[in-house]
């Protein structure tokens, strides 16, 4: 029961119009069918027995005439008027014997119903033959002592057209409503469609703008329910902005009231420039974590998604990195183009390759289109030949302010690099992990829908 349920949800159709469409066809043709098997089992089958036993009626009339009237004169007389008032064409073959090998049987209703006609009326061997000279003719040949009656019986007396007309009118009437639901189904999916891909953009940072509502009045509500969670993103994002904008103008202010004080300090007691350094090194890394927190939360900014070039994007952050003294390679197709916030995703590609030269000495891009979920997705990796990291603290590389021992020359950095890339990716409806390196060292993969 499992396996047929499983069997049957793969075959139903996975869009909401197909389903749609279903519900509203499929009881038709489930009643049709209904209908049309009543009416096979009862009224077809009825009128074929009536026609089948008008025939062999004719027929047993035929013979019962042949057999008391055997002159030859009277055969053609028979004939004659068999012709006339029977529609039926006969013929005597005298001497003639029926042959002995099974006729071929065709099964049906019509058929059926002759053949037990014939057998109850003549009473008599006799043999059908299906394909005679036309499809329009029914030939019957039935053995009598002195030889065998031939008799050529039209198949509209045997077969009605009312059938055909009714299956006609049922396929008809089908398709009609079909074409009529489709229509009407496509025009009330179209909203849900467009409210799906306006979703779809909106995850991918561009800006669509309020949707027309639309449609039925669920439809209409989820609209509007949407372009209200639009304006509300919005208005928080740019609230967030704006905070931390005061927040980081705020605290750059007594940092820059200590620079001056410290400068002073230095210049009046040289003895203690050890210990003035070394407090300005720590202003100098509050200052860098300040600006790494504004770039965490301008990495929703609003800046809008726009066709890019992903392979000359990847061959830039290369340049930069190879005029830093960083042996990079690139492999990428050209050209390789998605809608990209173009800065956003030059901050993030800046933080993967700054966190791969701080601990390796050689970085490789790459950049591929494959396969997701069914649908085709973009793959850029960044890998290196550095000590990487375990993989039981990959993800808590992720998290805000979190700094993983081993870089190369001891640079400081503020611990926001990969949270800010994550950011950045997921804002462009992707996804970042970190994975072991075919290199050896840390692998970087960002998939983003193309």
């Amino acid at each position: 029961m499992t396996r047929l349920a499983f069997a049957i949800k793969r075959m139903l159709p996975r869009s909401l119009f197909g389903r749609s469409v279903l519900i509203i066809v499929m009881p038709l043709i489930l009643l049709q069918a209904v209908a049309l098997q009543i009416f096979y089992g009862t009224h077809w089958e009825v009128i074929s027995r009536r026609l089948a036993a008008a025939v062999a009626g004719d027929v047993g009339l035929a013979v019962e005439t042949l057999r008391r009237f055997p002159a030859e004169a009277d055969q053609d007389w028979l004939a004659a008027q068999m012709q006339v008032r029977a529609d039926l064409a006969i013929r005597f073959a005298e001497g003639e014997i029926l042959p002995t090998d099974p006729p071929d049987v065709i099964e049906g209703p019509a058929e059926t119903e002759l053949r037990a006609a014939l057998a109850e009326r003549v009473r008599l061997p006799f043999r059908i033959d299906w394909s005679g000279r036309t499809d329009r003719e029914v030939q019957i040949r039935v053995q009598l002592p002195e030889g065998v009656l031939h008799v050529e019986a039209p198949a509209k007396r045997l077969f009605t057209g009312t059938v055909t007309v009714f299956v006609l009118w049922l396929i008809g009437s089908a398709l009609l409503l079909f074409a009529i639901a489709a229509i009407f189904m496509r025009n009330q999916v179209k909203p849900v469609r467009r409210l799906a891909v306006a979703a779809d953009a909106f995850g991918k940072g561009l800006d669509v703008g309020p949707i027309k509502p639309e449609g039925a009045d669920e439809v209409r509500q989820a609209a509007a329910a949407f372009n209200l969670m639009q304006e509300r993103l919005r208005r928080f994002l740019a609230q967030r902005t704006a905070m931390l904008a005061g927040v980081s103008h705020d605290l750059r202010t007594p940092l820059t009231r200590m620079r001056l004080a410290l400068a002073m300090l230095a210049r009046r007691n040289p003895e203690e420039a050890e210990e003035v350094a070394a407090i300005g090194e720590d202003i100098a890394e509050m200052e860098r974590m300040i600006e790494g927190y504004l770039a965490f939360a301008r990495g929703e900014g609003t800046e809008q998604a726009r066709p890019t070039d992903l392979g000359a994007l990847l061959a830039e952050m290369a340049e930069k990195a190879r005029a830093a003294g960083t042996e990079v390679e690139v492999s990428a197709p050209a050209p390789l183009v998605l809608p990209l916030r173009a800065d956003a995703m030059r901050r993030c590609l800046g933080n993967l390759i700054d966190n791969a030269r701080r601990h390796a000495g050689h970085v490789w891009l790459a950049a591929e289109r494959v396969m997701r979920g069914g649908g085709e997705a973009v793959q850029i990796t960044v890998d290196d030949d550095g000590p990487g990291i375990p993989a039981e603290r990959r993800e808590e590389a992720f998290r805000p302010f979190v700094r993983l021992d081993g870089g190369r020359g001891g640079s400081s950095h503020t611990g926001l690099g990969l949270t800010i890339a994550r950011d950045i990716v997921r804002a462009h409806g992707g996804e970042i992990a970190l994975e072991e390196s075919p290199r050896g060292g840390l692998r970087a993969r960002i998939r983003l829908p193309a």
